[in-house]
């Protein structure tokens, strides 16, 4: 027989006994509170002393729950359990901290380029730059519609750009090399020819035209136009024993106070002219145009004295 199923056996056993021994007990109680009021009990002695084990018992009712025994010791951990269905989603939780601020990533691949945004606010004026080289002259371009006609002029230089002359001579066959004196005045505006030394005397700087008209007879002509002691042109005309015409003319640049004349550069060669029944010989000069600075100069004279 298994050592568990006897130590089962003696353990009813035992139970039994003490179950005879506590109703003798109680029976004994019984008896004795009848005896006091006075009632007879007959007690066999059988009943007095605990029986002697008899055969087993039928199981009887369990008994009451024991108290909780002591914490065993703790088991060998057992094997992982199979995993369990996943619960329901829980509800969101509160926000965490912050965390701390990570190391730097590696740069990122390039995005495309963006759509051009607004233009921002003007800045403030830089600093000039270096002039930029000089480009290629463009094509020209079709003429433009003619403007309204400008308002006059300032200038008031009046008289003052005025000069001009045109004089004759008096007498034939003049000295060489010598100013010839053309005496006889057929204009001299501003009077800047002399009539007496034979000279014209700039007054307005600038460019003038002169020319000359020389009739000659029974001598040859060797004459020349001087300016400030310098011959600027010469005419020769051979005497053919017939009256003849000799001519020249120049266009020359004029500094205030310059000098121009006519003279003979040639001995013997005087062969000039006159006959006031038959002939005359012209000297002529004027003024083309004067120079911009007289005339910006004339203006704000002229200005000065109107203003005053």
């Amino acid at each position: 027989m298994p050592m568990g199923h006897h130590f089962s056996n003696v353990t009813i056993m035992l139970q039994i006994c003490l179950i005879v021994c506590l109703l003798s007990a109680v029976f004994s109680q019984s008896v004795y509170s009848s005896i006091k009021r006075g009632h007879n009990i007959t007690i066999h002695s059988s009943q007095l002393v605990c029986s002697l084990p008899g055969p087993a018992g039928p199981a009887g009712n369990p008994g009451a729950p024991g108290s909780p025994g002591a914490m065993g010791p703790m088991g060998a951990p057992g094997k992982d359990g199979p995993d369990g269905k996943d619960g329901e989603k829980g509800e969101k939780g509160n926000r965490g901290e912050q965390g701390r601020t990570g190391n730097p990533g590696k740069p990122g691949v390039k995005g495309r380029e963006g759509v051009i945004g607004k233009a921002g606010p003007r800045g403030l004026k830089g600093l000039r730059g270096t002039p930029g080289l000089g480009g290629k002259r463009g094509e020209k371009g079709d003429a433009g519609d003619v403007g309204q006609q400008g308002a006059p002029g300032g200038c008031n230089c009046g008289s003052a750009a005025r000069s001009a002359f045109s004089v004759a001579v008096t007498k034939s066959y003049p000295k060489e090399r010598m100013p010839i004196r053309f005496s006889r005045i057929l204009l001299n505006e501003g009077n800047h020819y002399n009539a007496t030394s034979g000279k014209f005397v700039c007054a307005v700087p600038g460019v003038y035209y002169f020319t000359y008209d020389i009739t000659l007879a029974n001598k040859h002509l060797a004459i020349g136009l001087v300016h400030n002691g310098q011959y600027k042109i010469k005419t020769f005309d051979a005497n053919t024993g017939n009256h003849d015409v000799a001519s020249g003319s120049t266009v020359l640049h004029l500094q205030h106070l310059d000098q121009v004349w006519l003279q003979i550069f040639y001995s013997e060669q005087n062969g000039l002219f006159f006959d006031p029944f038959w002939t005359d010989s012209t000297f002529t000069g004027f003024l083309i145009y004067a120079d911009q600075d007289y005339l910006n100069e004339a203006d704000r004279k002229a200005n000065a004295e109107n203003g005053s």
